[in-house]
């Protein structure tokens, strides 16, 4: 059985009015029409909903309890439309990101806080992962987006570029490297060196270049604050993302772009393959690829 909101309209306009001529006004609709709502709708569920005279029109005890469920629905619709329009225009929804951990300490900041100026009514949840914890949230539909330094592109997953991130040498300001104003990888090649661990996207990106020069790994830890500690103590030297300098900035540190062209990490964003991202996430999308780090700092 089908029961349309426009005959749920027209019954409790009905059972509030008790008037054939009143509610079929409410409703913007010819008498004949409305009484043709009312017979559907009572034909439809098989009893009588109104008892009708010449001069009265009343529920019946089964029109009365229906009237209960009926206002209920209506009011849950209208909710539930109210909402959809509330999230097609920002003004309600929900968007989650998961994204590398440098991206999310310095870049993504003052993104959010543009995009929650805009849109404050939409909730923000933040994931600051490694690459694969970022592209399995997005998988398994925990993250509306990722941005990470895989290009997963698989029969669930899509990923467009995103930016390049430059490496850089990070030493103290009076090693012999500071000197140079763009070392090479080679001129690298027996220092004590600061290795992020094999999971991290630079170490694995560092790993993967067939020509690179051996690294003397002298420690080998989990976050960039600690390899800044490291390398200002004087244990070693270290390299690492453009998006990560923001630690380096210390007193007595140097950092050196590499001079080598290709010692950059590319990031990716994203999203499930063939499926719509919500009016909150779409913005947020679009937000980030308008102020996507620029080719200044990341070539």
């Amino acid at each position: 059985m089908n029961i349309s909101s426009r005959q749920l309209d027209a019954f409790i306009a009905l059972a509030q009015l008790s008037s054939f001529t009143l509610a079929a006004q409410r409703c913007h609709l010819s008498q004949p029409a409305f009484s043709a709502l009312i017979k559907g709708l009572e034909d439809g569920v098989g009893v009588r909903l109104f008892d009708r005279s010449t001069r009265h029109v009343a529920l019946t005890q089964e029109g009365a309890q229906f009237l209960d469920a009926a206002q209920r629905i209506r009011a849950d619709l209208g909710d539930a439309v109210h909402g959809l329009r509330e999230a097609a225009a920002l003004q309600r929804g929900r968007v989650s990101i998961a994204l590398l951990p440098s991206l999310a300490a310095a870049w993504l900041p003052p993104v959010l806080a543009l995009f929650h100026a805009r849109h404050p009514g939409i909730q923000l949840q933040v994931s600051d992962l490694l690459s694969e914890s970022c592209i399995a949230q997005v998988a398994s539909g925990q993250a509306d987006l990722a941005l990470a330094a895989i290009r997963a592109d698989t029969e669930e997953l899509q990923a467009e570029w995103f930016c390049a991130d430059r490496l850089h040498l990070v030493c103290r300001a009076d090693h012999a490297l500071a000197a140079l104003p763009a070392p090479a990888m080679a001129d690298l090649r027996d220092q004590p060196f600061i290795q992020l661990a094999r999971h991290s996207s630079v170490r694995q990106y560092l790993e993967s270049q067939e020509q690179a020069p051996p690294l003397n790994t002298l420690l080998e830890v989990e976050h960039l604050a600690t390899v800044m500690g490291m390398v200002r103590a004087g244990m070693g030297i270290s390299v690492v993302p453009a998006l990560a300098l923001f630690h380096f900035v210390q007193p007595g540190l140097v950092t050196r772009p590499l001079a080598d062209a290709d010692r950059r990490r590319d990031l990716y964003l994203v999203r499930r393959r063939q499926r719509s991202l919500s009016p909150a996430a779409q913005a947020f999308h679009a937000l980030a690829l308008e102020h996507r780090p620029g080719a200044g700092e990341t070539t």
